[in-house]
Order: C-alpha cells, then structure tokens, then sequence
C-alpha cells in the first residue's frame, strides 16, 4: 500500500526561520542581561574608591570566568574572557559617561 507523502517535515529554510526565531528571542534577552549587569556594575563602581577602569579586578573577572566556562563548555573560558573583557570594558565606559554627565 503506498502512502502519500505529509509535509508535515519542515523543510530547511523553515527550520532555519525557526531556529533564527529563537536566536533573536535569546539576543533579547541576552540584551536584558546585559543591561541589569551593567547597572549593577555602575553602582560598584560609584562605591569603589577607585572606579571604572582604574578599578578593573583581574582576579575577580579571572575566577568570573572560570565558573562562567563551568556553564558553557563549548565556547570555553578564553572564549569568554574575550566576551567578557568586552562586556566589562563597555558597562565600564557607560557608567563613566554617566558619571561625566551628572557631575
């Protein structure tokens, strides 16, 4: 007996669409991440004696990796110290122009 043929199989593009859909949903909120850990971040720098890049903790941003890498195997943790450097550096500079601007 022959069977006819369902489309119930996504065809490729579809599934990238899909796939895509999902990316977008996780850069959303990946955004909304970033943004709470920059503010948090701006208001340990307002507490630190000496703040923004002069106030940059290696150690600390080494061990933040380390658990970091724990979570994400694939990217590894030189992968995310790149990530993260730059995530730093950019609520580091953020929260001194914000600084700059309310003086």
């Amino acid at each position: 007996m022959h069977r006819p043929t369902t489309s119930a199989e996504p065809t490729p593009d579809d599934r990238i669409r899909q796939l895509r859909g999902r990316i977008d949903q996780v850069d959303a909120e990946l955004a909304e991440l970033l943004e709470r850990r920059a503010l948090l971040a701006a208001e340990v720098q307002r507490l630190k004696p000496v703040g923004y890049f002069a106030g940059r903790d290696a150690r600390r941003e080494r061990e933040l990796v380390e658990r970091m890498a724990e979570h994400a195997p694939r990217l590894g943790a030189d992968r995310l110290a790149a990530i993260m450097d730059s995530v730093i550096s950019a609520g580091l500079a953020a929260a001194q122009e914000e600084a700059e601007r309310d003086r």
